[in-house]
C-alpha cells in the first residue's frame, strides 16, 4: 500500500505558525525566504513516509528545530558564502544555509550525501526554491577532499562525533576553511575528546534553539564571531 503524506489539519497549522513565528524571531535570516522553507516544509512532510528524512515529532517544530537551528551557522561565520555540509541528509544544516545564501552572488552550497534517495530529495528541494546547492553523491572520505579551496566553510549536523568531523576536515582548515558543527548536549564531552593541532582555535557558541547545546567552531584565523 502506498503511503501518503500527511495534510496538516486546523490544529497543526496553527502550531506551525506558532513555531514559524518563534523562529523568525530567534534567526531573522530566515524572513526574506519564509516562502521558500515552507516550500521546504511540504516537501519534507510529501517525502517523509517514503523516506526517514527527520524524526517524525520534529516535523512540528520544524521551522525552530530544523531551519532556525540551521541557519545560525551562518551568524557564526559572517562572510562565508561558500560551504559544504557532511552527510547532508534531509538538508540540515546545508540546504538551510543555501536558501538564505540565494541572493548572494557567487554563493555555493555542496551537499555531501551517500544515501541515493536522500540525494534525490536534496535536488528536488534545491530545484523547487531555486537554492544554490549542489549535491554530491557519495561518501564523505571520497568527495570532500575534492573541495579543498573550493569552499570558505564546512558544517554537519547529527553525523558524526567531533573528533571524526575534525578528522575529515582537518585539510579544509589548511585550505583557511572555517568549521562551524552543530552540536547537542553532550558537546562538552565530545569536544573533550577530540584533538586539533594547536595552529587550530576552537570555540563554543551557544545554541539559539536549545540552551543546552552548541555550534561548535574552529579556524587557523579564527573569523568566527559569537552569535549574539
Amino acid at each position: 500500500m502506498t503511503q501518503k503524506s500527511k495534510v496538516p489539519t486546523g490544529a497543526a497549522v496553527a502550531s506551525d505558525e506558532t513555531d514559524r513565528e518563534k523562529a523568525l524571531e530567534l534567526c531573522p535570516r530566515l524572513v526574506p525566504f519564509v516562502g521558500e522553507f515552507e516550500t521546504y516544509l511540504a516537501l519534507l512532510r510529501k517525502w517523509q513516509p517514503k523516506i526517514n528524512l527527520v524524526s517524525e515529532a520534529t516535523l512540528a517544530q520544524a521551522w525552530t528545530r530544523h531551519f532556525a537551528d540551521s541557519a545560525q551557522v551562518l551568524d557564526a561565520a559572517p562572510g562565508v558564502t561558500t560551504w559544504a555540509d557532511l552527510g547532508s541528509g534531509a538538508g540540515f544544516p546545508g540546504m538551510a544555509l543555501a536558501i538564505c545564501l540565494k541572493d548572494q552572488p557567487g554563493a555555493q552550497v555542496h551537499l555531501i550525501e551517500s544515501d541515493q534517495r536522500k540525494a534525490a530529495f536534496l535536488r528536488a528541494v534545491s530545484r523547487e526554491t531555486n537554492a544554490p546547492a549542489l549535491v554530491h553523491s557519495g561518501r564523505i572520505e571520497s568527495e570532500l577532499p575534492k573541495l579543498a579551496g573550493l569552499v570558505g566553510g564546512v558544517t554537519a549536523r547529527g553525523v558524526a562525533p567531533l573528533s571524526q568531523l575534525f578528522a575529515w576536515s582537518e585539510h579544509m582548515l589548511l585550505k583557511n576553511a572555517v568549521c562551524v558543527f552543530l552540536k547537542g548536549e553532550d558537546w562538552r564531552r565530545e569536544l573533550t575528546q577530540s584533538e586539533l593541532p594547536s595552529s587550530f582555535r576552537v570555540t563554543s557558541i551557544p545554541s539559539r534553539t536549545n540552551p543546552k547545546a552548541a555550534l561548535i567552531a574552529a579556524a587557523r584565523d579564527l573569523r568566527v564571531s559569537e552569535a549574539s
